[in-house]
């Protein structure tokens, strides 16, 4: 397969892009992001798009891709409802847009969040602006699309982007509710199993991701 991944300038990106490199089911990855992920690999190429909005001005640079894991994201504190939803659904949709009209069997990996609200009525702003966006991703007509939910995630050792306070934190928390963590490796895995295999659902919770490992391990 040859995968597109944004966001590899950030944690969840970049262990993401890892858990591709080191597949053999993946060829070639293309890294689309605002500045460069400075990685050196034989799989690895580089794409720089200053405004994702305007991602069809590099139809040439995306078209012969298989799958699209996207990564890419803001946290919502301190942010308005209109600036987090311009960032976080009009820049997700024009990106998926225009990745559809230069692939045709494209199959499209969301990363959301434990907690998204489907409904996009919830109390909180930023689960109803993640669940918007996974509503309007399953309308589009790529070959597959695969909302993904984790919790809380651990990098891999190599990472660059990720504070080690946090990462003690969370291995803390491991300890005592593994079933709410999931490393970056699973979840890269899953999201090849979903886009090579097929997954049961379109909106993955944890369990299910985890499920989507174990049968990978099987396999294997």
């Amino acid at each position: 397969m040859k995968i597109i991944v944004t966001g590899a300038t950030g944690m969840v990106g970049e262990g993401i892009l890892i858990a591709c490199l080191e597949n053999d089911l993946v060829k070639e990855v293309l890294s689309i992001s605002r500045k460069s992920i400075q990685k050196q690999h034989p799989k690895l190429k580089e794409l720089i798009v200053a405004d994702f909005n305007k991602l069809f001005d590099y139809k040439n640079e995306i078209t012969g891709y298989s799958a699209c894991f996207f990564c890419a994201g803001i946290s919502s504190i301190g942010m308005k409802e209109d600036q987090y939803r311009q960032v976080t659904y009009h820049t997700t949709m024009a990106f998926a847009k225009a990745l559809l009209a230069t692939n045709k069997d494209l199959s499209f990996c969301y990363i959301s969040g434990t907690g998204t609200d489907s409904s996009e009525h919830g109390k909180l702003m930023w689960a109803r602006v993640k669940g918007k966006t996974e509503n309007d991703l399953m309308k589009l007509p790529f070959k597959a699309q695969f909302n993904f939910r984790p919790g809380i995630m651990l990098p891999y050792p190599e990472q660059k982007n990720w504070r080690k306070s946090v990462i003690v934190l969370v291995k803390i928390i491991r300890i005592f509710a593994t079933s709410k963590v999931l490393s970056l490796e699973e979840v890269g895995i899953a999201m090849i199993e979903a886009v090579s295999k097929g997954a049961p659902k379109q909106i993955l919770e944890i369990r299910d991701i985890k499920n989507l490992v174990q049968q990978n391990l099987v396999r294997i």
